[in-house]
C-alpha cells in the first residue's frame, strides 16, 4: 500500500518538473517546429510563394498550437511516468525492507 501512495506523490512531483521543463525547453521549439510544418503544408496547398491570406495564416497558427500541445504532452507525460516509476521502485524497496525486518 505504501508503494502506491509514494508513487502517486512522485507522479505529481514529476508532472511539476515536466511542466517547468516544458516551459523552459519545449515551448519555443514546439512552436517553431509546428510553424515550419504549417508553412510546408500551406505551401503544398496554396503554392509557393505564399500570400498572406486568412487560410494560410490559419493553417500556420493551428500547426503552431498543435506543435506546442504535442511538446507539452511529451514533456509532462514523460516526467510523470518517470516520477511514478521512481516512486513505485522506492516504495517497493521500502516495503521489502520493512517486511524483511518483521520476519
Amino acid at each position: 500500500m505504501k508503494a502506491l501512495e509514494l508513487s502517486k506523490k512522485f507522479t505529481y512531483i514529476g508532472a511539476g518538473i515536466g511542466l517547468v521543463l516544458f516551459a523552459i525547453f519545449g515551448l519555443l521549439p514546439g512552436s517553431f517546429i509546428g510553424g515550419v510544418l504549417g508553412l510546408n503544408i500551406a505551401g503544398k496547398i496554396f503554392g509557393i510563394p505564399l500570400n498572406p491570406t486568412v487560410g494560410t495564416k490559419a493553417i500556420i497558427a493551428i500547426m503552431m498550437l498543435l506543435g506546442v500541445a504535442i511538446s507539452g504532452v511529451i514533456f509532462i507525460l514523460g516526467a510523470s511516468l518517470a516520477g511514478w516509476l521512481i516512486g513505485y521502485l522506492i516504495g517497493s524497496a521500502l516495503e521489502a525492507t520493512t517486511a524483511g525486518k518483521k520476519a
